[in-house]
């Protein structure tokens, strides 16, 4: 009332005071007096803003505490810490808040997509996910665990094995073939036939007896007498255990370090973790030392998945166990090359009763476990926890309304889902997270959130550019978590991992990532210091020691040398050795975005170096065959000795064929990677427009993984490619037909690794209509829209709308060509959508038919083509 009242005389002030200066009035007393109004109305909007907010959210979201930590100290005995004061479950109160209109779409996701597979038998095929419980993009995920290791490639869940081993604090890279790293799993049970032995550690499951949800998780384990229930924070879990029968239970805190390590490293991992029974305080602590791979390959990252688990009940001491051998009485386990862990055993419980625990993590130490759970869990309320969870996630799902079936919307939100896992939250709720490259000493996050774990060789292509639309303050502490490891490290990470620069994969992209964002108008931070950090990589050769810990740009030499990286360059530096063409590729794209960002800033001389390069693609594009092909320093082309029906007989040449200079993939579809410059692309084929297209359509037509597959990265903005040669109408079938046949909702839903959310980020956007095609450029490229009406709900309070008019009876199947388009009721005639069209608000309107449209598009100018060029957003 007080606000409303305030704006009211602001309003009727200004005006009486404007009236009085009529039209002759002073100018420049008017002009002041709009801008102090204008101010004024600002700040009243945000307050009141802010109150509805706080009224909204109320019912939605219970609060808990969070500590006010200083620095303390490494010992990690220390007292808990005390003094708290309210905040929400995930630390970020603006990012919790709900609308308060907010849908209940929890219901509609369903974990347990891309889970197919059993421990011992799991590929590329499959989705390498989780059923993750928790909050968005939180520091830990909590998921049923159906296996003890945290061994390079093996997810914590598959859906085909028989056993549950415990519930995990996962930090595994969702959809990934990477490595879990500092978990911890608890378990529990009843077991008065026998002492108690790590065997017990393990029970048979039905998923008829199974619920999983974001906010979620219930089982039945009659074979261990329990019932558990999960839920989470950011940073901590809440396990309830309800033991079935009288008696006495015993809950399992398992440190999951299992690494082997070679003979020459073995002293680097003394002191590998440890698990402790406090029985003074009641808690069992420990941490887990973390270790790299890729580069620095087995060696320590410098810091530990750090623990403190407590509970609602006292205990007792069990006992401790080292691999297979159980000592009793014994208060702490020493981790090594087999998991290990402590037993702590409740007495006197009733048939029916529960037990919570309380689990939270910290890479920092045991006191930021604490600390994190005396913010996000002061108590053990496990309703409300899992309330605050559900909120969380309906807050983010809530950004995108959609309108359709419920397989599809369940498709749908459970993409967004999968795309809400990482990167993960790095820092404690007291700012503090170890200094990123493996330094022994702790920063603080000031005003921001440290986030980690950047799958950035698959996320830079859609996942990324989909957060620039709907979470573009989140996107502002990424980059600013990409720019302080750059600083830290001294140059910017390819592939940021378990807080350690990696080597793995190829390419550059946190310029694409760091770009993208920029070049769209996200603020917030320091653009100078991400320019230099993106031109020292593109421009300077790390130092011997720098490049083998996986600093700079793998064969940067050579590509400068040569505007491509020749065959002789074996790139043995580099998880990914060779794939040399590959690179070449997408170091010219990168180059490009660097371009981009340069003429943004008015670095005239360096925009004309870095364009130039960009057209290093035409480098490794066989004039001969119009196919991306290995090259040697003498410029002559690769040949293949062995042929068949498939290659290209008289350049002894096979396209579709896996070969050691393409990344995971064949020259075929690595042909089309030059995002960057699509009609120069075209310009270099037999035939041009006509040619590209043939070599599309048989892309399409080929059969197996050399030819288009969905189910890795390199294909995935193919589909989108027919817009630029005019066949738009091609774009859309084989959008429709991809987003159909490669995402079902089940556990074999699928079709390849979801590579942190990049596999989801394409139905995501597919489904909405339109794709990033060239991160860098703020414009998405249109496919075919998915859903009658798609309503995004964005953080500057507008609303885009896309919607799809198809004849009575039909679905997307059936109709899933563009008649026509209108944008905000005015005729549409471009392929593609600009940045800023959809952050505006507005409506987007497709009439869709049966069959191919001749009248749409009309204007096939390419996005970034214009005579203007790209409109950068201020």
């Amino acid at each position: 009332m007080t606000i409303k009242k305030t704006l009211l005389a602001t309003l009727l002030g200004c005006t009486m005071l404007a009236s009085c200066n009529g039209d002759d009035g002073k100018k420049n007393d008017t002009a002041n007096l709009q801008s102090t109004f204008d101010q004024t109305v600002r700040e009243l909007n945000g307050q009141i803003d802010q109150l509805k907010q706080r009224i909204a959210g109320q019912a939605a979201i219970e609060s808990v505490t969070v500590t006010e930590v200083p620095d303390v100290s490494e010992d990690e005995q220390a007292t808990p810490p005390e003094n708290v004061k309210k905040i929400p479950a995930d630390g970020k109160v603006a990012q919790v808040t709900g609308r308060g209109d907010d849908k209940d779409l929890v219901p509609l996701v369903n974990p347990m997509v891309g889970t197919a597979g059993t421990t011992n038998a799991h590929s590329e095929d499959k989705g390498q996910t989780y059923p993750a419980v928790g909050v968005p993009f939180g520091m830990t995920q909590w998921t049923p665990a159906t296996n003890s290791t945290e061994t390079k490639g093996t997810a914590p869940y598959y859906y085909g094995d028989a056993s549950i081993k415990g519930f995990r604090s996962s930090h595994f890279l969702s959809g990934s073939a990477v490595q879990e790293y500092g978990s911890i799993q608890l378990f529990a049970g009843q077991d008065a036939k026998e002492q108690w032995t790590p065997n017990l550690l393990s029970s048979k499951f039905s998923h008829e007896k199974e619920k999983a949800g974001p906010d979620l998780y219930e089982v039945e384990l009659p074979e261990r007498n329990i019932a558990v229930s999960m839920t989470g924070t950011a940073r901590c879990g809440l396990i309830r255990f309800r033991f079935l029968k009288g008696g006495t239970g015993w809950i399992s805190v398992q440190n999951n370090n299992d690494r082997q390590i070679p003979a020459g490293l073995t002293t680097l991992w003394n002191g590998a973790g440890r698990t402790t029974i406090e029985a003074e305080t009641q808690e069992v602590v420990g941490n887990n030392k973390v270790g790299r791979f890729y580069a620095g390959m087995h060696k320590p990252a410098g810091f530990f998945g750090q623990f403190a688990v407590t509970f609602d009940r006292k205990f007792r001491t069990g006992g401790i166990w080292i691999g297979k051998t159980f000592v009793p009485d014994s208060k702490q386990a020493a981790a090594g090359t087999a998991p290990s862990g402590a037993v702590v055993m409740f007495d006197d419980l009733k048939a029916g009763e529960a037990v919570t625990a309380r689990a939270c993590m910290s890479f920092a130490d045991v006191n930021g476990a604490r600390a994190n759970g005396a913010a996000e869990l002061p108590d053990f309320d496990f309703d409300k926890v899992q309330k605050a969870s559900r909120a969380a996630w309906n807050r983010v799902l809530n950004t995108i309304l959609v309108d359709g079936t419920e397989t599809d919307r369940c498709i749908f939100y459970t993409s967004l889902y999968h795309m809400y896992l990482a990167p993960r939250m790095f820092s404690d709720v007291s700012g503090k997270y170890p200094r990123f490259g493996g330094g022994a000493s702790y920063e603080a996050a000031r005003g921001f959130t440290y986030y980690d774990d950047y799958s950035m060789w698959d996320t830079f292509r859609a996942l990324h550019p989909f957060l620039t639309i709907t979470e573009p303050k989140r996107v502002t502490d990424l980059v600013r978590s990409l720019l302080i490891k750059g600083e830290q490290g001294g140059f910017l990470p390819i592939f940021p991992l378990w807080n350690s620069y990696t080597s793995a994969m190829i390419g550059d992209h946190a310029i694409s990532m760091i770009g993208d964002a920029h070049l769209k108008g996200i603020r917030g931070f320091d653009v100078d210091k991400a320019y230099a950090l993106m031109v020292k990589n593109a421009t300077q050769i790390a130092g011997k020691a720098e490049y083998e810990d996986g600093k700079g740009r793998r064969a940067l030499g050579n590509y400068l040398k040569f505007g491509y990286i020749p065959l002789e360059d074996g790139v043995p530096d580099a998880f990914h050795q060779n794939e040399q063409v590959s690179r070449t590729l997408e170091y010219a794209y990168d180059d490009f975005v660097l371009a981009e960002v340069a003429k943004s800033l008015g670095e005239k001389t360096d925009e004309a170096t870095f364009r130039q390069r960009a057209q290093n693609y035409r480098n490794v594009i066989d004039p001969a065959t119009g196919f991306a092909r290995g090259r040697y320093e003498n410029g002559t082309w690769f040949r293949d000795a062995k042929l068949d029906a498939q290659c290209i007989q008289a350049e002894s040449f096979c396209p579709g064929r896996h070969v050691g200079y393409i990344t995971e993939g064949s020259p075929f579809q690595y042909t089309f990677y030059v995002p960057q410059d699509i009609p120069g692309l075209i310009s270099l084929q037999k035939d041009r427009e006509a040619g590209f297209l043939s070599k599309l359509d048989a892309l399409f037509a080929g059969k197996g993984k050399g030819y288009y597959w969905h189910g890795n990265e390199p294909s995935h903005h193919i589909a989108y490619l027919f817009n630029y040669a005019g066949a738009a109408a091609k774009t859309q079938k084989h959008v429709e037909e991809q987003r159909r046949t490669q995402y079902l909702d089940a556990p074999d839903g699928l079709f390849g690794n979801d590579d942190a959310g990049q596999m989801s980020a394409w139905y995501a956007f597919s489904a909405l209509g339109f794709y990033p095609v060239t991160p860098g450029v703020p414009a998405y490229v249109i496919g075919t829209p998915l859903f009658s009406s798609a309503k995004l709900q964005l953080e500057n309070g507008k609303t885009f709308e896309v919607i799809a008019e198809r004849p009575a009876g039909t679905t997307a199947k059936d109709t899933p060509y563009i008649a026509s388009a209108m944008l905000n009721g005015k005729p549409l005639q471009r392929y593609w959508i600009r940045h800023s069209e959809i952050t505006a608000g507005g409506t987007l309107t497709f009439k869709m038919s049966p069959i191919p449209s001749i009248n749409w598009p009309q204007d096939e100018t390419p996005p970034g083509q214009e005579p203007t060029g790209p409109q950068i957003v201020q």
